[in-house]
């Protein structure tokens, strides 16, 4: 098993990238096309760890990782939150005159509208935002520009004509961090922590009320709670949540007792440190 290497959805460059970085700068990150490469890179060892975005605070959540999460044999052991910034990058000797496209994830480029309005810029969709920077490299053109992380110019040797043009500038991106580790060990006791979870109630009348009435009976604060559907079936609703707290502080516990009781299903997916950024941002 490699020790030094963490695994990513997307290209070199990437927000997901530059989030691995940050967290882990002695780890190499490793880029995969999908998230469900991304998932059998750490679940086979080929990497230690995966850095897997979650939700946005603009675009909201993140598809297909919540029904990835559950049956991936993976246990969450940490959060990262990422402010997005977006950069209007071209081939070197390009002016900002030149650029007549912008060219990204049309997500990107919908978090940039008002700048490429107001530079006069159409717009033209690709699948990756550091892709978008890597097509140029091999293909250049003075007429075109990628919005991108800053690291792709980097990479990519592309200038920055333009930075953070994002519209929104609280945009974020929240990560979890994956490990194949069935048992890893526990964060400190003295850090708040996180602990998600996945359920499925049983199919009787105000079942997901009565599941929940025990977290507010013994003061346990819910931040997260989404529901999906699970293999098509309109009657069989999967939740995932995270509530504050480990599973063996009392409240919790006792919590999840109850919630046992009137679900089908239950399992914890991680427990870890909350980070900081939850209280400052």
């Amino acid at each position: 098993m490699s020790q030094g290497r963490i695994a990513f959805q997307g290209e070199l460059g990437a927000n997901s990238h530059e989030a691995c970085m940050a967290a882990y700068p002695d780890m190499q990150p490793v880029p995969h096309a999908t998230f469900e490469d991304a998932f059998e890179a750490v679940r086979t060892g080929d990497c230690q760890l995966g850095m897997i975005p979650v939700e946005n605070s603009v675009a909201g959540r993140v598809a297909d990782v919540h029904h990835l999460l559950p049956n991936s044999g993976l246990k969450i052991v940490g959060e990262r939150f990422k402010p997005i910034h977006f950069m209007l990058m071209a081939n070197p000797g390009t002016t900002v005159e030149d650029v007549k496209i912008a060219v990204s994830m049309p997500i990107a480029l919908a978090q940039c509208r008002k700048t490429i309005r107001r530079m006069k810029l159409t717009t033209e969709g690709v699948g990756d935002t550091a892709g978008a920077a890597r097509i140029l490299s091999q293909n250049p053109d003075k007429t075109r520009a990628a919005v991108s992380p800053a690291l792709a110019a980097e990479i990519y040797g592309l200038e920055i004509l333009a930075r953070d043009i994002e519209d929104e500038h609280h945009n974020t991106t929240r990560f979890l961090i994956m490990t194949a580790d069935k048992d890893p060990a526990p964060p400190p006791f003295t850090e708040p922590c996180i602990t998600s979870f996945v359920f499925r109630v049983r199919n009787l009348p105000a079942a997901l009320y009565k599941a929940m009435g025990g977290f507010a009976t013994n003061g346990v604060n819910i931040s997260k709670l989404e529901s999906y559907m699970e293999n098509g079936a309109w009657t069989a609703t999967f939740f995932y949540a995270e509530a504050d707290g480990r599973p063996e502080d009392r409240g919790l516990a006792l919590a999840f007792d109850e919630l046992k009781f009137f679900s089908d299903e239950f399992k914890v997916l991680g427990v870890y440190p909350a980070d900081p950024f939850r209280t400052r941002g």
